[in-house]
């Protein structure tokens, strides 16, 4: 009788565990598509399209150390590029996506083939209502471990500048 209560149990844990992995499943494909959709939208100069698939308080983080933008900021940045047909192409090459305990929040790593070359795009989505909107979006540029000091040479004169400006901000 023990063994028929364990394998009843198992049964249900089993079929509840299933039925959330292809419930996540489903999600993965909407997100991948919904993601897709995104970097079209910006490679094909579509600002409604592109701004829609964000939250009203979306944050994007981009390449620069000053670009640390709200939604609106955001927007401003980028209307001219959209206006002019030439925003930016960015194309998955690979993502990961992964979600909470309450199936209702998400985040994701994604490879992109860009006009910089490789770059990553990390981010956290939430689902309202059915569709998942980008709540918070980091790109950043990849930097070859062995050319990491060529680049840190570039970058010393700029950046020096910024963390002294943050620096003496805090103070």
């Amino acid at each position: 009788m023990k063994n028929y209560f364990l394998i009843i149990f198992a049964l249900l844990l089993f079929s509840s565990f299933s039925s959330w992995s292809e419930d996540n499943d489903k999600e993965k494909i909407k997100i991948n598509l919904m993601l897709d959709n995104w970097h079209k939208a910006a490679a094909e100069s579509q600002f409604g399209t592109y701004f829609d698939l964000m939250t009203d308080d979306a944050i994007f983080i981009g390449t620069d150390a000053e670009e640390n933008w709200n939604k609106t900021q955001f927007q401003a940045y980028a209307k001219p590029s959209f206006d002019n047909g030439k925003a930016w192409s960015f194309k998955a090459i690979e993502r990961h996506i992964y979600f909470d305990k309450s199936g209702n929040m998400a985040w994701f790593d994604e490879l992109l083939d860009t006009q910089m070359k490789i770059c990553r795009g990390s981010g956290v989505l939430v689902k309202i209502g059915k569709d998942w909107k980008i709540k918070h979006y980091v790109l950043s540029m990849t930097v070859p471990n062995d050319n990491a000091a060529e680049v840190i040479k570039i970058k010393t004169p700029i950046e020096t500048i910024i963390i002294d400006k943050l620096s003496n901000k805090e103070q």
